[in-house]
């Protein structure tokens, strides 16, 4: 339950990421976000993270006459890693002197989402394609760093330097369908509906596979317009997680520090800030998705009380008739008498017999504040 004052009170948030989603949980929960996991990928544990930011050490140190980018996902994965570590600049600049070769059009994607552009691409999106074009042009005594994504190289290492090349291989995190993918399509789901405050981010795979469910949902369209509205927050530990979601065309947060403490304040500082709510004589009530937030108290509403609430509030002190609000009301509860009662459960669970004014003989408006 959240309490009086909590800047995040009310808000449901839902969590796209499967690592180190209960440290980011429990520091919106102290803050009173409902929090929801619908992770949008697994993550193969036995990779080993210090073991790729090592080896990218490693590459920065000898920055390689070749990069090959098997996968836009992976390539990205890469990018974001070494900007947790503080690397991503020297990363980048090392690859610059490069030339860039990309299994496919998703890698080349991520290549330039990075500043960075693809000297080839492979048209058939095979690694075979890849190695014949390397392998035709020469390859002996060159330092060749290829990324993997997840499992398996595609025999790329081997031939390479079976060729006479020096092969340096970065194994990115691995990444799966979710374990459970219900709850990855339920939020998505909800979040097309509006009953969704934020969805949080904290990779670019994980942002690419949501929006892939979202696409196939055939809900890309209605979950844009709730961001562009400013009703629905995409927030993104940094810009290289938020680049699947501004390709997609979707307004997207971060902060400026790529951390995840640094996404809660990001989180605090724009509830706080735009949601000021509509001032009444009660104090100000802030609407969020699926609650509503009066005086810093989320207040015990049923969902036909929320969304009379909802409606009276976008009115903004203006008058709503009974004929309005009855087709608030659930199945054939459509007489005035039904409105009354509602009314008056909401007032009742609100803790407010004033919040909501009876104008005589035209129908029900929010007390708005007049000061």
């Amino acid at each position: 339950m959240s309490h009086v004052g909590e800047p995040l009170a009310g808000c449901v948030m839902v969590i796209t990421a499967d690592r180190r989603k209960r440290e980011l949980a429990s520091a919106l929960e102290r803050r009173g976000a409902e929090v929801r996991f619908a992770p949008a990928l697994s993550t193969v544990p036995h990779l080993d993270d210090e073991q790729l930011i090592a080896d990218t050490r490693a590459l920065i140190a000898h920055p390689p006459d070749i990069v090959v980018a098997t996968t836009g996902i992976g390539f990205r994965g890469w990018v974001e890693a070494a900007d947790a570590a503080g690397l991503a600049d020297e990363l980048l600049a090392a690859m610059r002197g490069a030339r860039l070769i990309a299994r496919g059009p998703k890698a080349r994607g991520a290549i330039q989402q990075n500043g960075l552009e693809a000297d080839w691409v492979a048209e058939s999106e095979t690694a075979a394609e890849l190695r014949d074009y390397l392998l035709a042009e020469g390859v002996e005594g060159l330092r060749i760093a290829v990324q993997h994504h997840g499992n398996g190289s595609d025999g790329l290492d081997e031939a390479f330097m079976d060729a006479g090349a020096f092969v340096q291989s970065l194994v990115i995190y691995g990444w799966g369908p979710p374990i459970d993918p219900a709850p990855h399509r339920e939020w998505i789901d909800r979040t097309a509906c509006g009953e969704v405050d934020a969805v949080l981010f904290t990779s670019a795979p994980g942002a690419e596979a949501w929006i892939d469910g979202v696409s196939e949902a055939g809900l890309l369209d209605a979950v844009r317009r709730r961001a562009a509205s400013g009703e629905l927050m995409l927030a993104s530990v940094g810009p290289v997680t938020a680049g699947p979601l501004l390709t997609a065309d979707l307004r997207t947060s971060w902060p400026d520090r790529w951390r995840l403490g640094a996404l809660v304040r990001e989180l605090v500082k724009h509830y706080s800030e735009n949601h000021t709510g509509i001032q009444t004589t009660d104090g100000p009530l802030v609407m969020r998705a699926s609650a509503a937030v009066l005086d810093g108290r989320v207040l015990p509403l049923t969902p036909t009380g929320l969304e009379i609430l909802r409606a009276l509030a976008k009115a903004g002190g203006n008058v709503l008739t009974r004929e309005q609000l009855s087709e608030l009301l659930p199945g054939a509860q459509a007489g005035p008498h039904a409105v009354e009662a509602a009314i008056n459960r909401l007032r009742e669970n609100s803790g407010s017999r004033t919040l909501v004014r009876t104008v005589v003989k035209r129908g029900y408006a929010l007390a708005v504040s007049v000061s």
